[in-house]
């Protein structure tokens, strides 16, 4: 009796165990209706949110007339648009303010074990960006994708340093380069007095 062709379990069994690259979570799906001149057209939109937990994180959106096909368009946005940010020892690098629409975010670092104290989609971006201590305070709207959107915009504006010691450095930079420059006019200076005193001296013994 010929062998039926089996699907290999064991492959399939390897696949599903492989760790994903990024994890994804679906902020939001919401029905949407646009009016169009056949009569109204519904739609679905989805949020999602995309990230590796070390520090690269992404936002999407996807429109479609059925659900699952709205959060596959709205992942692979949120993968074109993932962004990388700063992260000091488990929290962010420093204070930040951001107003987006109507909402308005506020971020603060946090010392090891104080944990993610935020909430909604706050607390979604957070997580997938690897951020382990935070505080937050959020204003305004509370609609998930504004108020994620402006966490977004708030993590694009972090840098690698706080902006206080990034001037502290630049400080130093700019004394050392003066210090620097000054050292090197005073060894011209030097070596010009010194063929100044070769000259006269010359002068003197042929006089």
């Amino acid at each position: 009796m010929p062998k039926t062709s089996r699907p290999d379990r064991k492959r399939q069994d390897r696949r599903s165990r492989e760790p994903k690259e990024f994890e994804e979570t679906t902020l939001s799906v919401d029905r949407v209706t646009r009016v169009v001149k056949g009569g109204r057209r519904m739609r679905f939109r989805s949020v999602v949110v995309v990230g590796n937990k070390k520090g690269k994180v992404g936002l999407g959106t996807g429109k479609a007339s059925e659900v699952q096909a709205s959060v596959q368009k709205a992942t692979a946005d949120a993968k074109r648009n993932m962004i990388r940010i700063p992260i000091v020892n488990g929290t962010i690098p420093h204070e930040i303010d951001q107003k987006f629409k109507a909402a308005r975010i506020r971020l603060l670092p946090a010392r090891e074990g104080t944990g993610i104290i935020a909430g909604g989609a706050l607390r979604v971006i957070l997580e997938h960006a690897g951020v382990r201590n935070v505080l937050s305070k959020r204003y305004g709207t509370t609609n998930k994708l504004v108020n994620a959107q402006a966490v977004m915009k708030a993590l694009k504006r972090l840098r690698g340093t706080p902006p206080d010691e990034e001037k502290e450095q630049k400080k130093v930079v700019d004394l050392d380069k003066e210090q620097s420059e000054a050292k090197h006019d005073a060894e011209a200076l030097e070596k010009e007095q010194l063929t100044v005193t070769e000259v006269n001296r010359e002068d003197v013994i042929n006089s």
